[in-house]
C-alpha cells in the first residue's frame, strides 16, 4: 500500500508542481491511515471498501493526540491529551479523495470508493494582522548593523512589503531580482510565477544587504538564494521562522507572531487603504478570489471599530 502512496506523492511533485511540504502533508495523513489499514489485516488497496475508510474516520475522530512528548522518567505525569480537531479530520478526508481521484485517472484502481466521502464544512480563521505601530517597531533597522543583521532586515522588509510566503522567501533567487524596476518575478505554489512590486523602502533593504551583508556570508558553495545563512547556505523553513521569531523578541513585539502574519498584515492593510480585491489576489498569488476575500471580514471589523469610536450615537 506504501509503494502506491509513493506513487500518488511523485504525481504531485513532478507533475502537479506541490510543494515540498504539502506532499510530506498528504504523506503524513495517508501514512495514517496505511498503519491502520495494517492493523485492520488491509494489505492491498483494492481490498479497501467504503466502509473501512468511514471507520478509519470515525477512529480518528474520536483518537486523543497527545500534547508535547509523554512522561519517560518514572513517577512522572503524562501530558494531557486533546481531542483531534475537525480541521485534521477535514485534511484527512481530503488527502484520501486525491488519492482515489489519482489512482481512479491512473487506473490503478478500478473505482474511486472515497468520492462519497463528503468534506465537513470548514469555519474560515481570520487572519491576525500587524497593527502600523507594530510594524514599524518590528522594521525599525538594528544596531550595530552585522550581516546577519542586514540579512533579518531585507527579508522583514520584503514579507511585509510584497506579502511573501515563507517558502518563496526561501527559495527567492537573485535572478529574480529586479529592484531598479522596483518589481520581483515570484515562483509560487505550483510553479505559478508572478510579478510583485517591491516599495523603496525594502528596495533599499535590499540593495543594502546585497552590497554590504550577503557578500560576508557567500562561501564558494552557496547558490544563488538572495537569503543566505551565517554559514553560506539556503535557509530551511524553520530556520528562517525561527530568525523572524528572535527579531519580533528583540524589536519588542508582544505578539505570538505566525509565519504568514506578515502576508496577512501586507494584504490587511493594502484593503483598508483602498486597493481592489482583485489585485491583493493577483499579489499573494490566491488562484481564487475566494480565499482572499476572508480579508474584507478583517475590514469590516476594524470600519465597525472605527465607527464605534467616532459615531456619536453608535
Amino acid at each position: 500500500m506504501q509503494t502506491l502512496v509513493e506513487d500518488f506523492l511523485q504525481y504531485l511533485r513532478h507533475e502537479r508542481g506541490q510543494s515540498d511540504n504539502t506532499a510530506k502533508t498528504y504523506a503524513a495523513l495517508l501514512g495514517k491511515f496505511t498503519a491502520w489499514a495494517e492493523l485492520q489485516g488491509l494489505r492491498e488497496w483494492s481490498k479497501v471498501e467504503l466502509k473501512h475508510l468511514m471507520s478509519f474516520l470515525s477512529y480518528e475522530r474520536v483518537r486523543n493526540a497527545p500534547i508535547g512528548r509523554p512522561a519517560t522518567r518514572e513517577g512522572a505525569t503524562p501530558k494531557p491529551a486533546r481531542r483531534i480537531s475537525g480541521e485534521s479530520v477535514y485534511l484527512e478526508i481530503a488527502a484520501l479523495r486525491a488519492f482515489y481521484r489519482y489512482a481512479e485517472n491512473e487506473k490503478i484502481l478500478p473505482a474511486n470508493v472515497a468520492e462519497n466521502l463528503s468534506l465537513p464544512r470548514r469555519w474560515k480563521r481570520l487572519p491576525k494582522a500587524l497593527s502600523n505601530d507594530e510594524i514599524k517597531q518590528l522594521l525599525a533597522p538594528e544596531s550595530p548593523e552585522t550581516p546577519e543583521g542586514l540579512c533579518d532586515q531585507a527579508i522583514l522588509e520584503l514579507a511585509y512589503a510584497s506579502g511573501l510566503r515563507l517558502s518563496e522567501l526561501k527559495n527567492l533567487r537573485l535572478e529574480q531580482l529586479h529592484l531598479d524596476a522596483g518589481f520581483i518575478n515570484v515562483i509560487g505554489k505550483g510553479n505559478k510565477e508572478r510579478v510583485v512590486p517591491v516599495g523603496r523602502t525594502a528596495v533599499a533593504a535590499l540593495n543594502r544587504y546585497i552590497e554590504a551583508g550577503r557578500p560576508k556570508l557567500v562561501t564558494p558553495k552557496s547558490p544563488a538564494n538572495v537569503f543566505l545563512t551565517r554559514r553560506g547556505t539556503p535557509f530551511a523553513s524553520v530556520t528562517l521562522w525561527l530568525h523572524i521569531k528572535n527579531r519580533v523578541r528583540r524589536a519588542g513585539v508582544e505578539r505570538n507572531m505566525t509565519p504568514h502574519m506578515l502576508r496577512h498584515s501586507f494584504a490587511t492593510h493594502l484593503l483598508e487603504h483602498g486597493a481592489d480585491l482583485r489585485v491583493i489576489q493577483e499579489l499573494l498569488g490566491h488562484a481564487s478570489i475566494g480565499t482572499t476575500e476572508i480579508y474584507t471580514h478583517v475590514t469590516g471589523n476594524r470600519l465597525r471599530e472605527i465607527h464605534r469610536k467616532f459615531h456619536p450615537r453608535a
